[in-house]
Parts: C-alpha cells; sequence; structure tokens
C-alpha cells in the first residue's frame, strides 16, 4: 500500500496534445462537441462515447458511465432502465451533471443539463437496433436492486430466451430514453505547465455566450 501511495503522488506528465483558442471555436458548442467524438471516434478510441453521469438525490450525489447515443440541438440521448438508481435519481432531480473525458486528446468536457424523457417512439427505435442480447437482458435485470447470485441472472435471461423465442423483442416500459438538455458546456484542452485551456459556453436569453476561464 505505500508503495502505490508514493506511486500516485509521483505520477505526473505534460499535456501537449493541442490548443484551444476563442478564434477556433464555432458558434454553437454543440458543433465543437462533434468535432472532438469525430476525432476521438476516428482514432478509434475505446468507448469514445462514454462519459460520467452525475445525478443527486435527497442531498447525495452519485456517479456512473452511460453511453451517448445521439447528440443534437435539442439535447444529449441516453438510455437506461427507468426503475435503476440513475433513473430514480432523476425522477426526483432533474439536474445532471455529464462530464466527458478522452485521455488520449488531453480533453475533457463538462456540461449541465436539465433532463426528460424521450418520446416512447424514439425509445422504441432505439430499443429494436439493439442486439437481441442486449434486449433480453433489459427484460431479466432489475438493474440497481440485489441479485442473489449469477445464476439467478443466467436463469432469468434463460426464462426470456424462452419466451420470446422466434419472435420479437418489445421494449420493456420501464426501459427508455433521456435527453439531457444542456445550458452550460465546459471545454477542457491540456496545455504545458498546467496552463489549461478553458472555454464555456453558457446560455442566457437563447444566446450562447462564450468566455475564457482561468485554468
Amino acid at each position: 500500500m505505500k508503495k502505490v501511495r508514493t506511486q500516485v503522488k509521483e505520477l505526473r506528465r505534460e499535456f501537449n496534445f493541442d490548443s484551444l483558442e476563442e478564434k477556433d471555436a464555432p458558434q454553437l458548442p454543440l458543433n465543437l462537441l462533434h468535432q472532438w467524438l469525430e476525432d476521438a471516434i476516428q482514432a478509434n478510441v475505446k468507448d469514445a462515447n462514454a462519459f460520467v453521469l452525475s445525478t443527486v438525490q435527497n442531498e447525495e450525489v452519485d456517479s456512473r458511465v452511460v453511453l451517448l447515443r445521439d447528440a443534437y440541438e435539442e439535447g444529449l440521448e441516453f438510455y437506461t432502465n427507468y426503475d435503476s438508481k440513475k433513473g430514480q435519481d432523476i425522477k426526483q432531480n432533474k439536474q445532471v451533471a455529464i462530464n466527458f473525458f478522452w485521455v488520449d486528446f488531453d480533453r475533457q468536457l463538462r456540461i449541465k443539463a436539465k433532463v426528460e424523457k424521450l418520446s416512447d417512439e424514439l425509445s422504441d427505435k432505439y430499443f429494436a437496433s439493439r442486439p437481441r442480447e442486449s434486449q433480453l437482458g433489459a427484460w431479466a435485470s432489475h438493474q440497481s436492486d440485489v441479485l442473489a447470485s449469477r445464476e439467478t441472472l443466467e436463469k432469468s435471461i434463460q426464462e426470456f430466451e424462452k419466451k420470446f423465442e422466434g419472435q420479437t423483442v418489445p421494449r420493456p416500459k420501464y426501459w427508455g430514453g433521456f435527453l439531457a438538455i444542456p445550458y452550460y458546456y465546459e471545454f477542457w484542452q491540456g496545455r504545458a505547465s498546467r496552463l489549461h485551456d478553458r472555454l464555456c459556453y453558457e446560455k442566457a436569453e437563447n444566446k450562447w455566450q462564450l468566455k475564457r476561464l482561468y485554468p
């Protein structure tokens, strides 16, 4: 334990992949999000669409990694079990924080957003696009509940395989999409000597205002 504590203290590196200047920042933050996502995808970064979603319930903060499934002017789409811990958190408090980190590019993106449920039509469409095994998993898993054993879960999968054999797997009503509607974006580009570039977009009167923050 002493060794790893020392190692953690001494872990350092320079951030020198790129810079982020106001002249290169598009008018809409969504366009820069798309650009950074495309850079990560083209470079075959593993889970380039993964982000940390933070929620609050009863003044207790919780975080977990989820996958972005679409990003357009209205907001960012992700999908989950509505009865899960994150789903229950959002039901109580629709304010969330989102954090992307593309370590290979020394880039971080922080977003503050308000969340709404997606329509049944959009949730049905996305669910239909998932691999059949994932569809069955959505039925078999009571996400976030206590599980007696791995065997219990595997038995549940087998039961739903049998139930839906030879037919399309429907979307469970407790599973679907959320739309995170951003009102704040902060793009962080690592720079040498910890003098990082931080550009934030904040929405005021339906317009995005761009500001630079101290690193």
